[in-house]
């Protein structure tokens, strides 16, 4: 491929490597987030209580 004009081909690198550079950091802070670099292991801790049992509600009586 030829420069156009002889000062677009510089741009172009520059713009490549801009562009590189941050899909690595999104990557990056995606592994992170994921653990996959190990360190930080999520411990997860779930606590349901269930309810004590109610009485079913009452329904009110209808007057005639």
């Amino acid at each position: 491929m030829g420069e156009n004009g002889g000062g677009g081909g510089s741009s172009v690198g520059v713009v490549a490597v801009l562009v590189i550079f941050v899909i690595v950091i999104v990557l990056a802070f995606l592994a992170y987030k994921s653990g996959m670099f190990g360190g930080r292991k999520t411990q997860v801790n779930v606590n349901v209580t269930v309810p004590a049992p109610q009485a079913s509600p009452q329904r009110p009586a209808s007057s005639p």
